[in-house]
C-alpha cells in the first residue's frame, strides 16, 4: 500500500490581513519580497492559475483517453519528464512506461475498492494558465522548470502546450504515485505552492505574474467549475442558465433574496481593506510613499462585495438597459 506525502498547513500567497492593526501585532516591516508582492497585487499583475481537473472516471482506460486528449490525438507534440518529445496517440504507450497497469491492479484490490469508496487516482491532470497576450512558449518554458524543480526523479509527467484559446495553456499530466511508492494527494497548500512557483518561474523568464487570493483583489466572485465556465463561455450552460432564469424572476419580483454567505464575503472584505490599510501605515513609515498612494488608490477602486447571485442581477440590470437605449431601426 503506497503512503502519502502530505504538504504542510496551506498558508495565504499573500497574507494580507496579517498587516492590519487588529488582532497580533503587525510587522515593523515589509520585507523586499513582501513589497514586490504588494507592488505586483495593487498594479494588477497578470495572474498566474493553476486548476486540477475533474477526476472524470479515472481508470486506465480514461487516463490513455485524456493523454490522447490533450495531444488532440497525436497533432500536438507532448514533452516527458526526460525531455523526450512524444509525438502520436502516445497514451497507452505512456500508461506502460509509468507502469500505470500495475498501479492499476494495486488500487483496484485494495481497502479502498474492498470498504465501497472509489479506488484513489492514478494520475493528477492538471493545468496552468495566464492571460490572453501572454507569449505561450513563456508558459510552456515555467511549467517546464517548474515541472523539474517539483517532480524529477520522484513522480513521472508528460505536458503540452494548448493556444486555440485565447489564453495560453499547458496540460501536465501527474503519476499519482511516485518512484518511490509515495502517493501525492493534492491539497490546498500544494495548489498555492505550485501557483506561486509557477508565477516565480514565468518572472524568471521575463513575464509579469502573480499568485495571490481573490479576496486580497477584491475580487468576491467564486471560480465555477471548469465544465460550467466552458458551457456559459459557449452559451449553452444549463445551470447558468436556470441561475440567470431563477434571478431574473426575483428581480420582476421586486429584488434578489438575500444570500447566506453575503456577510461571510463582508466580513472577509472589512479584514482584507484593514489589511491593506495596515500595509499602507507600514509603508509610510518604511518612507515608500510612492506605494502607499498607489496602496490607497487600490483599496479606494475596490468593487463593493457581492454574491454570485448579485452579479448576476447587476449584469442582467444592465444589459436590459443596454437593449432600451437601443434606436429602434427604420426602414
Amino acid at each position: 500500500m503506497a503512503k502519502t506525502f502530505r504538504l504542510p498547513k496551506a498558508e495565504p500567497l499573500l497574507d494580507i490581513a496579517s498587516y492590519a492593526r487588529g488582532g497580533m501585532r503587525p510587522p515593523d516591516r515589509l520585507t523586499p519580497a513582501q513589497v514586490e508582492q504588494v507592488r505586483r497585487t495593487v498594479q494588477r499583475a497578470p495572474e498566474a492559475m493553476v486548476k486540477v481537473l475533474p477526476r472524470d472516471s479515472n481508470d486506465l482506460k480514461a487516463a490513455g483517453k485524456h493523454l490522447d486528449y490533450i495531444g488532440r490525438y497525436g497533432e500536438l507534440e507532448l514533452e516527458g519528464d526526460d525531455g523526450e518529445r512524444l509525438q502520436g496517440r502516445i497514451g497507452n504507450a505512456l500508461l506502460k512506461d509509468w507502469d500505470l497497469d500495475l498501479d492499476d491492479v494495486r488500487r483496484q484490490s485494495g481497502l479502498a475498492a474492498a470498504n465501497g469508496r472509489k479506488p484513489p487516482k492514478l494520475i493528477h491532470k492538471l493545468m496552468f494558465s495566464m492571460p490572453p497576450g501572454t507569449p505561450p512558449d513563456k508558459v510552456l518554458g515555467a511549467v517546464r522548470n517548474l515541472s523539474r524543480e517539483q517532480f524529477a526523479l520522484q513522480h513521472r509527467y508528460a505536458f503540452v502546450l494548448h493556444t486555440d484559446e485565447p489564453h495560453p495553456h499547458v496540460h501536465l499530466v501527474l503519476k499519482a504515485i511516485s518512484e518511490q511508492g509515495v502517493r501525492l494527494n493534492i491539497k490546498k497548500a500544494t495548489l498555492r505552492l505550485w501557483r506561486s512557483e509557477f508565477a516565480r518561474h514565468l518572472r524568471l523568464l521575463g513575464v509579469a505574474a502573480n499568485a495571490t487570493e481573490r479576496a486580497a483583489r477584491g475580487e468576491s466572485r467564486s471560480s465555477r467549475k471548469d465544465g460550467i465556465y466552458r458551457a456559459s463561455q459557449r452559451g449553452n450552460s444549463t445551470y447558468m442558465r436556470a441561475q440567470a432564469d431563477a434571478v431574473a424572476a426575483q428581480l420582476m419580483k421586486g429584488g434578489v433574496a438575500p444570500e447566506a454567505g453575503r456577510q461571510t464575503l463582508v466580513e472577509t472584505r472589512r479584514r482584507v481593506e484593514a489589511g491593506w490599510r495596515g500595509a499602507s501605515d507600514i509603508l509610510n513609515r518604511q518612507g515608500d510613499f510612492e506605494l502607499e498612494a498607489e496602496v490607497k488608490r487600490f483599496i479606494s477602486a475596490m468593487p463593493p462585495p457581492r454574491t454570485q447571485k448579485e452579479w448576476m442581477a447587476e449584469f442582467i440590470i444592465a444589459r436590459a438597459r443596454n437593449r432600451s437605449n437601443q434606436p429602434v431601426p427604420t426602414r
